[in-house]
């Protein structure tokens, strides 16, 4: 009997007080590699470590922060020595390819030497002789418990966008995983429990789903939520979070377009393009998914999208030349599908059809292979709808302020590219374009950990973004002291 993953609360392994479970499955495969707890007492589970969290805090929130990055230094390295391991398990559960789960831990592992920094990130401001005598400064406090929710795509990395700046920052954190891919965090959290001399309840994992997620929403000890998911769900967060007085930072969904200039190189201009969208197997809210090709050469940028999407190769992602995964679930790739068909349903036409696909050894496994629909309807459904799936959208616009024009009346504004070799429409586009993330001849415009990850309208809901500064100061609170000590009160010795 498949043993069930245990949570991780106040430095020790403990099992569920759920006895309701969900099957962790590979999607390539549909091979059962563990079992989560998934219930209603989840919640209780969640209370527990809530607890164990805040009595942490009280002690840690004293630690000097030099101190308190320490141990990063060391999680630093123990990522490194099991980064082949963890690609490997992130594969297994998320299904994308090695290469691509390799390139996630890396990103982890630069948010951890990020917030490495926190010493001088966390520096207080202070101002001598504000009036005679009087002096003012401002220095940064934590907040206590923090909670993170994190989505299937990214296992490995988008807890580290968060994780090590909120105990740098003197917190206590709990971190709830994605019941579908859970194995590659509770790993990951074994390697902390075994190499990593935390105090107990400084971190803490609970398994869960819905119920899990509100005790967290609805404890008063809980100070903060960090979240990176659908729009809906990133709405219900932030909504619940602000009605409970949390502070919140909540990713939503994307639709994120790519404007291709006559100008651009086409050899070029297409490797990264079908890159960014059909890489994690389009999963990934920064992956690309409208391309708008303008002026005369609209149609060998059509024949050279199409010629190379249909050469990408799909298979299992530890396969040797796998280019692409599977999606998550099956209900994802039924999902997926229904949309293509809403899209042909809307006067779209199908150039690649990745539907009804099956993959030798791995005729169970949930692929769709790399489809294009060409010519939707501006206004039309589909092009506002996030597919988060291998569907690249194909649209006729002509010139640069109206794919402009037609990328801010977008209700996402997570990320928007163009390709291009003139300074000015790149300028004009990066001035104009109402998104968070940028790329200028770049397909997946994703910043580096010393920057923050933004989003726009409802790709994001909050103020303060996760790396970087952001997690900073998302992380702490402000306090400004204004002090005098008048002479005549001085001792005198």
């Amino acid at each position: 009997m498949m043993e069930v993953l245990k949570n991780y609360i106040n430095g020790k392994w403990v099992s569920s007080v759920c006895t309701t479970t969900k099957n962790v499955v590979n999607p390539a495969n549909q091979e059962i590699t563990a079992k989560v707890p998934l219930g209603l007492e989840t919640g209780q589970d969640m209370q527990h470590a809530i607890e164990a969290a805040h009595n942490a805090y009280l002690v840690w929130k004293d630690v000097p922060t030099m101190k308190r990055v320490q141990p990063l230094f060391k999680l630093k390295t123990i990522l490194e020595n099991h980064k082949e391991i963890i690609a490997r398990l992130i594969t297994n559960e998320c299904g994308k390819t090695f290469a691509e789960s390799l390139g996630e831990l890396q990103r982890a592992i630069e948010n951890v030497e990020v917030a490495c920094g926190a010493y001088v990130m966390n520096q207080s401001e202070f101002s001598e002789n504000i009036a005679i005598g009087i002096d003012e400064f401002m220095i940064r406090q934590p907040l206590g418990v923090c909670g993170c929710i994190t989505p299937f795509n990214f296992p490995g990395m988008i807890p580290f966008w968060f994780l090590p700046y909120a105990i740098a920052t003197g917190n206590a954190f709990i971190i709830k995983p994605s019941e579908k891919v859970p194995t590659t965090m509770q790993y990951i959290f074994e390697l902390i429990d075994k190499e990593l001399d935390l105090p107990e309840g400084l971190v803490n994992m609970v398994h869960g789903g819905k119920d899990a997620v509100d005790a967290l929403l609805q404890h008063p000890k809980v100070k903060a939520i960090s979240f990176v998911g659908s729009t809906n769900v990133a709405k219900y967060i932030y909504t619940q979070g602000a009605k409970y007085g949390k502070r919140v930072q909540a990713q939503g969904g994307a639709k994120n377009p790519i404007v291709i200039m006559p100008d651009a190189d086409i050899e070029m201009t297409t490797k990264i393009i079908i890159d960014s969208v059909y890489g994690c197997a389009g999963q990934r809210c920064l992956a690309a998914s409208v391309i708008i090709p303008t002026g005369d050469n609209k149609r060998d940028f059509t024949a050279s999208l199409l010629e190379t999407a249909r050469s990408r190769k799909v298979g299992f992602g530890l396969e040797e030349g796998i280019e692409m995964g599977p999606v998550i679930t099956i209900e994802s790739k039924q999902r997926i599908e229904n949309l293509i068909q809403e899209g042909v349903n809307e006067g779209g036409k199908l150039l690649l059809d990745g539907r009804n696909t099956t993959i030798k050894n791995y005729e169970k496994g949930n692929f769709i292979t790399p489809t294009i629909i060409e010519g939707l309807p501006v206004n039309g459904k589909l092009l506002h709808t996030e597919i988060f799936g291998p569907v690249m959208n194909l649209i006729n616009i002509d010139k640069l302020d109206q794919s402009i024009e037609f990328i801010n009346k977008g209700k996402y504004g997570n990320m928007a590219c163009i390709f291009t070799r003139d300074g000015l429409a790149a300028r004009k586009f990066r001035n104009e374009v109402m998104a968070g993330n940028i790329g200028i001849n770049i397909g997946v415009a994703a910043p580096v950990a010393q920057f923050p990850f933004s989003g726009w309208k409802d790709s994001f809901f909050g103020d303060l973004h996760g790396q970087g500064r952001h997690a900073i100061e998302f992380f702490t609170q402000t306090k400004v002291v204004i002090e005098r000590w008048p002479k005549n009160w001085s001792r005198k010795f």
